[in-house]
């Protein structure tokens, strides 16, 4: 192809000096040319063709390659093979034109086919997040560490190209570079072995609500990296954290809660004790139009009454006056905060919005300077956020609004309108 070439531009009438450079350059025009009209074929003809039937077929992954370009990198070899095979034939191979030309063929191909390989990794990934049901493999790390050593043998294979020794020659040179690696890549190498201690122990995936609170992150795990994590809060914002703190340092991962299908609710109702008393026979009978308390008082009434007969059989056998004051005092009497914690349970309990199956209480904490603490402890039925707080919020509206019912007063500090109300 050479010599035709020299031949046809002789016979166009250019001189002898002249003929060799000559042919080099038109030689490398028409490689050129070649290769622009392969890429063009390729790019919008070929590859466009490939991509209608891609949209028009019901399969999923292969969108994904669509995605991330796995196809128009491909389409970008065949130019690269097309110079790296016409070279030889049509530029003389003693020239240094067609050294060059077929080292930078090279090189561009063997970093062109890394690429390829990593779009590829990348296909595999998202076909694994998108189908796997449960994704406590650590994909996202083991890509990374694949790909590294991929573009790292890549650089040794281009390096050995350009100086024309075997790759195996520079291969030979890392080992006393280990210990220089092991200090470069060393929270490469502890990011891996965090990976897979998290995943062997399944204690985080993608998607799971976590709180880190050295870190400021709570929020969503959008992926689990090689060295780092990244958390999406709840205000949008992005928290990047070391894969390797996740089990150096304590976090809460709130995935059992989703899994449950219930989300707790644990607050209190700070009760003033100066308005904590005995019940009268007037007010109990008030309480009985109450649906949620006939039960409760019927069970009261037949316990006090059943008391106070042994007190006063008691009180009969005895004449003394003092002793009998006392006997009065040992009988057992309704109490309005009793009365009310009794009025909570009965109210959760009915709620349609609060699980049956799950532990539902409501109890007295240690008093404080501010007041007796009701603690209501029980599991709202969905985990999505804005309903779970709007059945809290639904729950102690009431509660709030129907102490003073019960004749109790909900604490809270003195504020200019109870000074006001006083004056």
């Amino acid at each position: 192809m050479n010599e035709l070439i020299s031949i046809w531009l002789s016979e166009q009438g250019l001189s002898a000096k002249y003929l060799a450079s000559g042919a080099i350059s038109l030689g490398i025009c028409l490689i050129f040319l070649l290769a622009a009209l392969s890429y063009y074929l390729a790019k919008h003809q070929v590859l466009a063709l490939i991509n209608k039937v891609i949209i028009n077929s019901k399969n999923t992954w292969d969108d994904t390659l669509m995605e991330h370009g796995v196809l128009s990198r491909m389409a970008l070899l065949l130019p690269l093979v097309l110079v790296l095979f016409l070279t030889p034939l049509i530029i003389d191979t003693s020239s240094v034109a067609s050294t060059l030309l077929m080292l930078f063929s090279k090189v561009l191909l063997t970093f062109q086919i890394s690429r390829c390989i990593s779009a590829l990794l990348n296909v595999s990934k998202n076909i694994y997040q998108e189908s796997a049901k449960q994704r406590f493999l650590p994909l996202s790390a083991i890509i990374q560490i694949i790909k590294l050593a991929l573009y790292l043998v890549t650089a040794i294979v281009i390096l050995s190209l350009i100086i024309n020794k075997s790759p195996v020659y520079l291969l030979s040179g890392l080992g006393a570079l280990t210990a220089v690696l092991l200090l470069v890549f060393q929270d490469t190498i502890k990011g891996l072995v965090a990976s897979i201690q998290i995943s062997a122990n399944r204690m985080v995936v993608a998607g799971d609500w976590i709180e880190l609170p050295k870190y400021g992150a709570d929020g969503d795990v959008i992926e689990i990296g090689l060295s780092t994590v990244k958390i999406e809060n709840f205000d949008k914002t992005i928290t990047t954290v070391p894969t390797y703190a996740l089990i150096s340092d304590s976090f809460k991962n709130w995935r059992n809660m989703y899994n449950t299908g219930g989300r707790r609710i644990k607050r209190t109702i700070i009760i003033d004790i100066g308005s904590i008393g005995f019940y009268s026979a007037a007010q109990i009978n008030k309480l009985t139009n109450a649906h949620l308390l006939q039960g409760y008082l019927s069970d009261k009434k037949q316990e006090l009454a059943k008391n106070e007969q042994d007190n006063n059989s008691e009180q009969e056998s005895n004449s003394d006056e003092v002793e009998q004051s006392l006997h009065s005092l040992n009988n057992r009497q309704l109490t309005n905060i009793g009365t009310f914690r009794a009025y909570i349970t009965k109210y959760l309990q009915q709620n349609s919005c609060i699980r049956d199956d799950l532990t539902c209480m409501v109890r007295q904490l240690a008093a404080t300077e501010t007041g007796l603490p009701l603690e209501i402890y029980c599991f709202a039925n969905t985990t999505n956020w804005p309903e779970y707080e709007a059945i809290q919020a639904d729950i102690f509206d009431h509660l709030f609004a129907i102490a003073p019912q019960f004749d109790l007063r909900i604490f809270q500090h003195p504020s200019g309108y109870d000074w006001q109300k006083n004056a």
